[in-house]
């Protein structure tokens, strides 16, 4: 698997996804704007994997700072986490990250700036480790649920690409995979950016993992037709009471599968679930660009350039949808997620 994010040479060094499938591209980022402009780009996304940058945003601009004094440094800090959290609203794991490098901060008052600066390149490195291996973990978990000869459908990109590595719905259908068990993936394309059809074909392919690409329009067909056993997908936020953000088309999908009578599952590692937020209609969702659904990648244009356009990056798919959440230390039902 290719290195999604890590710390290299003093820069955050990106697999740049705007280039995939095509071109397998790095962008290192030598100063903290650069970072937040790769979230807010999309040339890094998946709620871990902008986590574990966004800490190594504060890590890189910590050390730029020249303040000797604690208060100052930390107050230039706190500026430095603020537009790294503008990027994007709606991933909880972005926020989760960038209070965790805060309380670095914080148990380190008194300390030499140095020593401090290096703690915070220490904290994002282990925040990519431990991602890691709860996605494993994930993996291990899910794979429980996953019988032979069973094929998959999965929505947008939970993969290695999405986290540090391995990845939440995809790390089921490795874990899956390395057990032996003969899987299938079918990979909705995911509309306007196609990270389905750019990004999770593309990683499953490099993979050996047999999977299939459809239009997003299709899932109720095959549906329909047997062709569809379980449905897994990521997640970007998911509330107290169990309702979940992810990839807009997410609650679509959702809902074929309650009518066809299909488990419909959500992998995450426990930093993308917010107790703070009780409930979906409290996620803030992202609106993008007009361009994404006007156009093809940015380039041929699909509609009249004047028509309107609504373009919500997400939607919530309610907790009665869910069978089950399947996390790091296992798989509960979404209505026991807060007990």
């Amino acid at each position: 698997m290719v290195q999604t994010v890590e710390w290299k040479d003093g820069a955050v060094r990106l697999l740049d996804q705007t280039k995939l499938p095509l071109h397998v591209e790095f962008l290192d980022c030598r100063d903290y704007f650069a970072v937040a402009q790769a979230i807010r780009e999309l040339r890094v996304r998946g709620a871990p994997a902008i986590g574990i940058t966004a800490a190594m945003g504060v890590a890189l601009g910590a050390q730029a700072l020249v303040a000797t004094d604690f208060d100052r440094f930390k107050a230039e800090l706190w500026t430095i986490c603020d537009h790294l959290a503008a990027t994007r609203p709606t991933a909880v794991n972005l926020f989760w990250a960038i209070e965790r490098m805060k309380r670095v901060v914080d148990r380190h008052q008194g300390s030499p700036i140095p020593e401090i600066k290096m703690a915070l390149i220490d904290e994002a490195q282990a925040i990519l480790q431990e991602d890691i291996r709860m996605c494993r973990s994930i993996g291990y978990h899910g794979a429980l649920l996953i019988k032979n000869d069973q094929t998959i459908l999965t929505h947008c990109n939970a993969g290695a690409l999405a986290t540090g590595g391995y990845g939440t719905a995809l790390g089921v259908v490795r874990a899956a995979w390395e057990q032996g068990k003969k899987i299938r993936v079918i990979a909705g394309e995911t509309r306007p950016v196609l990270q389905g059809a750019r990004l999770t074909a593309w990683e499953l392919m490099q993979d050996g993992i047999p999977v299939t690409l459809i239009t997003d329009n299709m899932a109720g067909a095959l549906m329909k037709q047997g062709k569809i056993h379980v449905c897994i997908v990521g997640a970007d936020r998911i509330s107290a009471n169990g309702d979940v953000a992810n990839k807009i088309g997410t609650y679509s999908v959702a809902v074929l599968a309650r009518a066809h009578g299909i488990p419909f599952y959500v992998a995450a590692p426990s930093s993308t679930i917010d107790l703070n937020t009780i409930s979906g209609d409290k996620i803030p969702i992202e609106e993008r660009s007009s361009e994404e659904v006007r156009t093809a990648l940015g380039s041929t244009h699909l509609a009249p350039p004047e028509v309107e356009v609504y373009n919500p990056a997400f939607d919530v798919t309610p907790a009665d949808l869910i069978t089950g959440i399947i996390t790091e230390r296992g798989v509960v039902e979404p209505a026991r997620l807060s007990l």
